[in-house]
Parts: structure tokens; sequence; C-alpha cells
């Protein structure tokens, strides 16, 4: 059964990335999140939010993921975390989705999930800049916020409100109609109809 949802928080990760898909995966009550970790030690995130990880990348229920969600940090374009790129191999290769913002990204490159598939993220030329050996560049779109496709999310640092659509929609969360209005309301602002209608007749009394 794919329940769990896990999100890696380490040291520096961006906390806003994955803030609109992670309350809207919570939202339903559905879905498990855990923070995995490196390790078990708290962690701090780029905007000073403490996070004590609930179990480490080698600790992952391969048969429970539904979703590995990678954050971006300055850690990915020092090279570091070869744990996170075989966990995000492994999560891929047992039928989940994995996902990821910004230099997040560079991990699914190294674990070779960008080779075969449309992909984004902040800037043309980052990935190949940060990642030996990645072969995705034809596949690259430059004119998308986030994507999907072959079983990777991909976004831009710019693209969180597009990064959480798409995750919205990979997991199926809410009707296709609701989760278009979803999109407008915190992209541009625009209440649903029915809400419009609300604060109209509001206003009129």
């Amino acid at each position: 059964m794919r329940d769990t949802v896990y999100f890696l928080a380490f040291d520096g990760y961006a906390d806003w990335h994955a803030a609109h898909a992670l309350c809207e995966i919570r939202r339903p009550g559905d879905w498990q999140l855990k923070t995995v970790g490196f390790s078990m030690q708290p962690v701090l995130s780029m905007g000073g939010l403490r996070v004590v990880p609930e179990l480490t990348l080698d600790q992952l229920d391969l048969k429970r993921a539904a979703l590995l969600i990678v954050p971006g940090g300055y850690l990915w374009e020092h090279g570091h975390g070869d744990e996170a790129v075989d966990a995000a191999r492994r999560v891929h290769a047992a039928g989940a989705p994995v996902a990821a913002v910004d230099s997040g990204v560079l991990v699914l490159a190294r674990a070779g999930l960008l080779d075969a598939c449309r992909h984004t993220g902040s800037w043309p030329g980052h990935i190949g800049a940060h990642v030996h050996g990645y072969a995705g560049a034809d596949q690259y779109d430059a004119h998308v916020l986030a994507v999907s496709d072959g079983g990777v999310i991909t976004a831009s640092q710019l693209g969180c409100v597009e990064f959480a659509r798409e995750v919205i929609r990979t997991l199926d969360l809410y009707s296709p109609s609701d989760r278009e209005h979803w999109y407008r309301l915190f992209k541009h602002a625009l209440p649903p109809p029915w809400c419009a209608g609300e604060a109209a007749t509001a206003v009129a009394a």
C-alpha cells in the first residue's frame, strides 16, 4: 500500500520550496508524511526552522513510498549527498515518483533519472555545470516552471506553486476542476466562482 510521502530535510534546505505541496498532501488526511534525513540529528532550514527527521534515507519503506520530495539547498551544488542520489534511484526503481525543486533537481540528475524524461530546473545549463555525465540536456524544457514526466517531477526555484500543482496531480488529490481552482487561487489570487459570489454577497449586505 503506497500511502507515505517522504520529505528530505537537511541543514540548509529551502523550506519554502515544497511548503504548498506539503500542506495539500496533509489536508485530506489520506497520506502519511514523514521527514527523512541523512541522520536522526536535528537540522536547520535555510529560513531557520529546526526539524528533527523521523527516519534516515536507508530506512525508507519502498513498498509504502508514494513520493520522495527533494527540496533545494546549497548542499547539492557542492556535490554532496550520495545517499540522497541512491535513495531517489531506489524509490523510482520501486515504482514511486520522485520530485525535486531548484538545486534538488541535481540529485535526480546524478541518479540518472533525467536522461530520458522531460524536465526543467532553475536555468538552462545549471544541471550540466554540476552533474558530470548528465545526458538529458535535449529533454530540458526552459519554458515551464514545473513538469512531470516518467515518474519524475522537477521545478524551478520560481515554480513552487507549479511544483505543488504537479504533486497534487501525481497523488490524484482533489478533482481536476478543484486542482485548477487551487492553482488560480494561489498563483493569480483568483478565488473560485463560489467564493467570489459569497464575497460579493457579504459586501452587499
